[in-house]
C-alpha cells in the first residue's frame, strides 16, 4: 500500500490546522467545566458542606491537569515554561487548599486568592506567547490580568471577620468561564471566515 507523501509546506499546514482546532476545543472545555462549576458551587455546594469540599479541592485539581494536557498538545512542558509553572502551582494549590479546609474558609479563600494572582499572571505570560500564532488571546490576557486583580481582593476578604464561603470563588469561576468562551467563539468565528475567504 503505497503512501503519500506531502510536502513540507503542507503537512506544516496540516498541523497548524489541528493545533488551532484543540487550542477551540480546548477553550471550549475550559469555559464549559468552570460553567458546571459555578453551577455545581452555587446550587448543590451551598446545601452541602462534603460537595462544597470536593468543588474546592477539585478546582484547582482541574487546572493543574487542562494545563499540562494542553501543554503536552503544543509541544511539551519544556516548550511551554509558563504552563509548566502553572502545572505546579496548581498542584500545590490543591494541597494547600486541602491543608486550609482543616483550618477555616478565611484561610482557603486567602490560598484561592494566592493561586489566582500567580495563575492569572503565567496565564497571561501564556497568552502573550501565543498572541502572534493563535487568535483570540486578548481575551486571555484580559482573563489572566483580572485574575491576578481578584487574587488580591480574595486576600483582602480573607482578613475580614466574616466568614466567606464557596459562593465568593463562583464568581470568579464564572467570569473564568466568560472569557475561555469568549476565545473560544473568536476563534471559531475567525476560522470560519478564513474558509470562506
Amino acid at each position: 500500500m503505497t503512501r503519500a507523501i506531502l510536502p513540507a509546506n503542507d503537512q506544516t499546514t496540516i498541523a497548524s490546522g489541528d493545533r488551532e482546532q484543540w487550542l477551540t476545543r480546548y477553550y471550549v472545555s475550559r469555559a464549559a467545566f468552570s460553567a458546571i462549576w459555578v453551577a455545581a458551587a452555587l446550587t448543590v455546594g451551598r446545601q452541602s458542606p462534603a460537595l462544597a469540599v470536593g468543588l474546592l479541592i477539585l478546582y484547582p485539581a482541574w487546572d493543574a491537569a487542562a494545563n499540562l494536557v494542553d501543554a503536552a498538545r503544543n509541544g511539551g512542558l519544556a516548550n511551554n515554561r509558563s504552563q509548566a509553572v502553572n502545572v505546579i502551582v496548581s498542584a500545590v494549590t490543591t494541597a494547600a487548599v486541602i491543608v486550609a479546609l482543616t483550618m477555616s474558609m478565611n484561610w482557603v479563600l486567602g490560598v484561592f486568592g494566592l493561586w489566582a494572582i500567580f495563575s492569572g499572571l503565567l496565564q497571561l505570560a501564556t497568552a502573550v506567547r501565543r498572541w502572534k500564532t493563535d487568535g483570540g488571546q486578548w481575551a486571555m490576557v484580559l482573563s489572566g490580568g483580572q485574575s491576578a486583580v481578584a487574587g488580591a481582593f480574595f486576600i483582602a476578604q480573607a482578613r475580614m471577620p466574616e466568614p466567606p464561603s464557596i459562593a465568593n470563588i463562583a464568581g470568579y469561576a464564572g467570569l473564568g468561564a466568560f472569557y475561555f468562551l469568549v476565545s473560544a467563539v473568536w476563534r471559531s468565528v475567525t476560522q470560519m471566515r478564513r474558509k470562506r475567504a
